[in-house]
């Protein structure tokens, strides 16, 4: 079974990063490999590392190139996603990186997006609980909502951190709805590529800073989604993000309060049961905690929790890389699903150290 594939924006980090997997993919055939200012140029002028494909040309993304392939990866700015989707055949597995058709909210969109709700697709986080009562076997995972999906959101990177971190005890009920507070710390690529002085080397070296704040980060809205579609009901967060001097790697902190008469035991057992048999999303041994070292480059998740019995919140940690399994590593995955392969192939179990 040889697939045909296609990425547009292939000169970002988004980009690049499907191309890095697909390019180990047994299964897949890269074809049109597409930018918008770039176009023209060799592909290795802008992805070095991909030396395999470095002397590829890059085409104007257009629906004629992209057209005609079995997959096509759209890693392109927000809001810009739509019109090309809409334009290519119906058969074709779309799978978008950009937000245009996470949210299922057409207000919330607008509120933080200023345009015109595209729709909604299914939601490219497989492991993901989706209703009370998720656990191994139910039904209950995202996953099932990919299998012959021809249409795909991927979720946003802060969102991948921070669903998988809570959604386990909103879907099995310990939860409260209200005051959940997550702070995320991500590296630099997940800003991308655009020239920004707040990004350089000088600025970023030696430094954090937090961003966004006060409710107004445009994942707050995909992340109370996923939360309530876990548990039921509203769920309202408080999200802040901040940045940290590195290129890759999300470190997510989210706290909730837990419901009366719930432990650490019931805390614990919950989450071994939400991620029981996954391959790519790991709870720690009690007393390892995550760091985003240990995911580097791989299309892992590591996750552990603890309870504060004195606040009556539990805890959780979770780290990502966040071009792998924040973006292309779940564009990946999500496509082996809907194709049918089996769900690692391709895709990095093992990161990169020092």
């Amino acid at each position: 079974m040889t697939i045909t594939a296609a990425v547009s924006g292939a000169s970002g980090y988004a980009g690049g990063e499907v191309l890095r997997l697909l390019a180990n993919h047994p299964e897949v055939e890269i074809g049109a490999i597409t930018a918008h200012s770039s176009a023209g140029s060799r592909l290795g002028e802008l992805q070095p590392h991909l030396l395999p494909l470095a002397d590829r040309v890059i085409v104007e993304t257009t629906v004629e190139n992209l057209a005609g392939h079995d997959v096509v990866f759209l890693a392109l700015p927000h809001g810009a996603s739509a019109e090309v989707a809409a334009a290519l055949p119906e058969g074709t597995l779309v799978i978008d990186a950009g937000a245009d058709h996470r949210l299922e909210d057409p207000e919330a969109w607008f509120q933080f997006y200023r345009s015109e709700h595209a729709g909604t697709w299914p939601y490219g986080l497989p492991e993901l609980p989706i209703g009370p009562g998720a656990g191994p076997g139910s039904g209950h995972k995202q996953r099932e909502k990919l299998r012959g999906a021809r249409r795909i959101a991927v979720p946003g990177c802060y969102p991948t951190s921070a669903l998988l971190a809570l959604t386990p005890g909103f879907a099995a009920g310990l939860l409260e709805p209200e005051d959940v507070v997550i702070v995320s710390a991500s590296g630099t690529s997940g800003a991308g590529k655009s020239v920004k002085p707040h990004l350089l080397g000088s600025e970023v070296m030696g430094s954090m800073s937090p961003y966004g704040v006060g409710g107004g980060h445009r994942h707050t809205p995909e992340i109370e989604q996923g939360l309530s579609n876990a548990a039921g009901e509203p769920v309202t967060v408080s999200f802040t993000p901040t940045l940290a001097p590195m290129s890759r790697g999300i470190l997510t902190t989210a706290t909730a309060r837990v419901k009366d008469g719930v432990g650490a035991a019931s805390l614990r057992a919950a989450w071994e049961s939400a991620y029981e048999g996954e391959q790519f999303v790991h709870l720690l041994p009690s007393g390892q905690w995550p760091a985003t070292q240990m995911v580097l480059g791989s299309n892992n998740a590591v996750i552990q929790l603890a309870f504060d019995e004195h606040a009556g919140r539990v805890i959780v940690s979770s780290a990502i890389d966040n071009l792998t399994k924040g973006t292309a590593g779940g564009a990946v995955q999500s496509m082996n699903i809907a194709l049918g392969l089996p769900e690692v192939t391709g895709l990095a179990q093992l990161g990169v150290a020092p």
